[in-house]
């Protein structure tokens, strides 16, 4: 059944679409202003890495809220760019800007293979095995000599500048690269998800059968949604690696990092444009103060928290913090 587009709908879509693109412009532009209101360095620590995690979870959203598939091995990803921007660094002098490009291409095409026989398995079996294969990478690179192996590479301290991404002195670039990272993988899913592509990997998370009736290739569709998540993890892998200018196995492909990816958009609302920058701002900073104020006795009290918020947003509001807000506007309009 084809649906019938008239000027009315197509007026409305594209007001509503204007709406939210100018609210994320003013949303973008009074977070640029916090570096004006913040001085303290370890709270704007918190702020980049909520502002990281944000634009990561977003990567994550592409492929496992809007296309349905899943990963918990997207520390994999996340590896890859932080290896490959730190070896092309330190090793050939590339600068980081470089390496974020070639981090994500790699990664990307790595994304392609796996997803080869990967999306051949579903439901379950598909999150186990990418758990199984970023597990696999995160062995590899520790017995990887020409990487360091398990002691990792370490950035030189260079004076700051832009090109090196380097800055000693003040940590406001990180912030507004961290920014400008977040901002492009907001824009890009904004402009997914209502085109051919986006309504085709939501066609394939509701219902793969009638999407195929309906003429969309499933697997094309699966690979698609990994390849552009996995490009985009992986350039938050690099700026990672520039910010702590220190890197190995253990800090880089961990578990812990897939799951920091996935958390922040289902507490926030899978599949959907703030979900997951609502998660992260809520769970980055509890994991941090968490960390700093326990120290050693509150070695995992962080996860305890994650999963008791899940659990609670899970019973109460299925489809995420956001449903809260959406609902609430239901019933102002009823």
């Amino acid at each position: 059944m084809t649906a019938i587009t008239t000027p009315s709908t197509t007026a409305a879509f594209i007001t509503r679409r204007r709406r939210e693109l100018i609210t994320a412009i003013v949303v973008f532009a009074v977070i640029a202003l916090v570096p004006l209101a913040v001085s303290d360095v370890y709270m704007m620590n918190i702020l980049i890495l909520t502002l990281l995690y944000a634009a990561l979870s977003q990567s994550w959203n592409l492929l496992g809220g809007y296309c349905g598939q899943v990963s918990l091995g997207h520390a994999l990803y996340f590896g890859i760019g932080a290896y490959a921007t730190s070896i092309l660094y330190v090793n050939f002098g590339i600068i980081p800007w470089g390496g974020m490009v070639v981090g994500g291409i790699i990664a990307a095409l790595v994304a392609l293979a796996l997803g080869y026989p990967c999306f051949r398995l579903a439901g379950h079996y598909f999150s186990i095995a990418t758990l199984v294969i970023a597990e696999i990478g995160l062995l590899l690179v520790h017995n990887w000599d020409y990487a360091g192996a398990a002691l990792g590479i370490q950035w030189p301290f260079v004076p700051d500048n832009w090109l090196t991404m380097q800055f000693a002195r003040s940590k406001d670039e990180y912030f507004y690269i961290a920014l400008g990272l977040f901002a492009i993988t907001w824009l890009v899913t904004f402009g997914i998800v209502e085109s051919r592509w986006g309504y085709s990997w939501r066609a394939v998370k509701d219902s793969p059968e009638a999407a195929e009736s309906l003429g969309v290739t499933i697997f094309n569709s699966k690979m698609g949604a990994a390849a552009i998540s996995a490009f985009f993890t992986a350039v938050g892998g690099s700026f990672y690696a520039a910010f702590v200018s220190y890197i190995d196995p253990e800090s880089v492909m961990s578990f812990r990092f897939s799951l920091l990816m996935a958390l922040p958009a289902v507490l926030g609302g899978i599949g959907s444009l703030w979900g997951p920058a609502v998660g992260a701002l809520i769970l980055i900073p509890l994991a941090e103060l968490t960390r700093s104020y326990l120290g050693g006795s509150g070695s995992g009290m962080d996860l305890i928290i994650y999963g008791t918020l899940i659990m609670i947003v899970s019973l109460t509001r299925p489809e995420g913090l956001l449903g809260i807000f959406s609902r609430s506007r239901t019933k102002g309009a009823a």
